[in-house]
């Protein structure tokens, strides 16, 4: 890192690499650290951004404040002064980039999926332990307050033994039939469809709310098989095509399956229904899960961030839920709001998510995602897609090193 004087913030050199929606959330975090965390010593620096678009590119710099923009992510790796590189591009490249930063020595913080599938997460993953770097993951609806007092009162053992649970992500985002046919609906651009992108999600946050996934039984389906042709990098998976050329749906729009959960302390003999949807009416951002156990239960749904609905006792003359407004006492929520009732968003899950990949950066206690996890997930994923195939239920691979940071585990 660069140096800095006595008590100075020390500056640490950004790169990015895709400067859509999320390279630009990206770059607004770590913009953010200094004020809302300024006990991690470290002032992020915008030094290198790379986009395939000309105007992305120049955007990054005129714009988001980059110092340089080139269009060639290597010029990101190859620059000296980048110490952190942030990975927002395509899931086809992810592999790509992911292995590359590893051997280029850069820790990286890269969005989900890492790999179209469990070999190319397996890939990046041996690359990144090989080059001793760090890692974070785009997993950021477990970073959520109401989240992370769930997964607290699960490993203090206040919901007693888990006995099932209900997880879901349903998102609109692909109802409209004349939704273009983006990258995200070719398989060799994109991998799975429902399966990989939005079901990915609910893997880890059970995964770190509960305990890992060590069975699945799987069904896909294809809800619009033909779509209207969208040029790469012309517009997002939002956009609406009224005529045009159509082109086939090469992966799935929804996704259900059961699962067993590996035995913990809490965990023994858990079972749980996920599902996931790109193209449900109604739903929006319908990330969300519910956990019951032998002394009580949570649920909680992202569309409804700030709130938690907890239930804890068998008995008494106030049985039911209990809905619990996000507040300082879960997770990050007081670096962000004063009290209850004032809302946090999206966005700043993304802050915390940086937050957490630095603080393992400049070597402080681990509590990120990590590749592990993320190839753990992918495991699941692709457990899933075997058992779509086949109709059969199929065992999870243990991966060494995956512990969604999870209390119980320690």
């Amino acid at each position: 890192m660069a140096e800095t004087t006595p008590g100075a913030a020390r500056e640490i050199g950004v790169g990015l690499i895709s400067v859509g929606w999320m390279g630009r959330l990206h770059s607004r975090a770590y913009q953010a650290l200094p004020s809302l965390y300024p006990e991690l010593g470290l002032k992020p620096r915008l030094v290198h951004a790379a986009d395939t678009a000309p105007d992305r590119a120049a955007y990054a710099r005129d714009t988001l404040g980059y110092e340089k923009a080139d269009t060639d992510y290597h010029a990101v790796l190859d620059d000296p002064d980048v110490e952190i590189v942030s990975i927002c591009a395509p899931n086809v490249l992810h592999h790509e980039i992911g292995t590359a930063a590893a051997d280029a020595g850069k820790p990286f913080w890269i969005e989900k999926p890492v790999g179209r599938g469990a070999e190319e997460t397996a890939e990046v993953a041996a690359a990144a332990r090989k080059a001793g770097v760090v890692t974070s993951i785009g997993y950021n609806y477990r970073h959520a307050p109401a989240v992370e007092r769930a997964r607290q009162l699960i490993a203090e053992g206040r919901l007693g033994r888990i006995t099932n649970v209900r997880a879901t992500f349903f998102s609109g985002y692909a109802s409209e039939p004349r939704g273009a046919l983006s990258w995200r609906f070719k398989r060799e651009l994109a991998g799975h469809g429902a399966l990989g992108d939005l079901m990915s999600h609910v893997v880890d946050l059970v995964s770190y709310v509960v305990a890992p996934i060590r069975e699945v039984s799987a069904l896909t389906s294809t809800v619009y098989t033909e779509r209207p042709i969208l040029p790469m990098g012309s517009g997002t998976h939002f956009a609406v095509i009224e005529d045009g050329e159509t082109g086939t749906v090469e992966n799935d729009d929804y996704t259900a399956a059961l699962v067993r959960f590996a035995p913990g302390s809490h965990s023994a003999g858990a079972v749980g229904t996920l599902e996931a949807s790109r193209t449900i009416v109604g739903p929006q951002c319908g990330v969300g899960f519910e956990v019951y156990g032998t002394d009580g239960s949570v649920t909680w749904n992202f569309e409804r961030m700030n709130e938690l609905r907890v239930a804890l006792g068998r008995g008494g003359p106030h049985q039911g839920y209990t809905t619990v407004l996000a507040n300082g006492r879960m997770g990050d929520y007081a670096r962000f709001q004063p009290g209850p009732g004032n809302s946090m968003g999206y966005d700043d899950l993304k802050v915390v998510e940086a937050k957490k990949f630095l603080a393992a950066v400049i070597g402080l206690e681990r509590h990120n995602s990590t590749i592990e996890d993320a190839h753990a997930v992918a495991e699941v994923i692709a457990a899933a897609a075997a058992s779509a195939e086949s109709g059969s239920w199929c065992p999870v691979p243990e991966v060494a090193g995956a512990t969604f940071d999870h209390p119980v585990r320690r």
